[in-house]
């Protein structure tokens, strides 16, 4: 079974359900704000964490795929302006707002949620990736994308222990890459991939000499009168 620990902000309910429909292997999930612990503590049974970095514990012992880049965000109350228009908001244009929170890779998550209580009370703004924004927000509270805000670039990636690498982890990466059933997991070919390509090969050579000899034979039909059984005599 796969065991694997989900950080708060990140929706990876397709990928769940694409590994269980395309792998045979069960997999255990949970949502936390910190799946690296998790990952760490020898005394759970996480095995594979999605979560988000920059992270100063990555070390060289561990495997990182990166998946993709979260927006920057900012949370702003329903009511206020920024929120009627919908749109993305410039840095800039925050001045004279109270910035409750900005968003720094080794801050608890509980600080975010606090600021947030703030901002729903019609009270400043927050900072922070978009995609965790928008999870952790109320119906007080909108979400906006941020631009030249002064934010950390976060990236959500799936991290394990070399020492911990096979086929069930190996098969979630490459589900949630965008891999199909039938495509290889890296760059060299599988031992059937290879024997498909010999197979083949074979195949397109076979026919290619098969077509040469026709062709030969139908040019010296052409070029040619064809001999028959019967002899001309000379005449005296």
């Amino acid at each position: 079974m796969l065991s694997l620990a989900f950080v708060t902000g990140t929706e990876p309910g397709k990928w769940f359900k694409r590994f269980a429909q395309s792998t045979p292997h069960s997999l255990d999930i949970q949502g936390v704000d910190d799946p690296f612990a998790d990952l760490l503590d020898e005394t759970t049974s996480t095995s594979l964490a999605l979560m988000r970095l920059p992270d100063d514990r990555i070390t060289d012992e561990l495997h990182v795929v990166r998946l993709y880049t979260e927006a920057p965000g900012v949370a702003v109350p329903k009511d206020s302006l920024f929120a009627e228009l919908g749109e993305r908001v410039d840095y800039a244009d925050l001045e004279g707002e109270i910035i409750n929170w900005v968003y720094q890779p080794e801050a608890s998550l509980e600080e975010l949620r606090g600021a947030l209580q703030v901002v729903a009370a019609n009270v400043g703004v927050a900072l922070a990736p978009l995609p965790l924004l928008k999870v952790l927000s109320k119906k007080q509270i909108a979400c906006l994308e941020v631009w030249h805000a002064p934010l950390v670039e976060t990236e959500i990636a799936l991290v394990w222990r070399k020492a911990d690498d096979g086929d069930e982890i190996q098969d979630f990466v490459g589900v949630a890459k965008g891999r199909t059933a039938r495509s290889s997991r890296g760059s060299e070919p599988t031992a059937g991939t290879r024997r498909r390509k010999q197979v083949s090969d074979s195949r397109a050579a076979q026919g290619k000499r098969l077509y040469t000899k026709r062709g030969q034979k139908r040019k010296g039909a052409a070029g040619k009168t064809p001999r028959t059984g019967v002899k001309r005599r000379r005449r005296k």
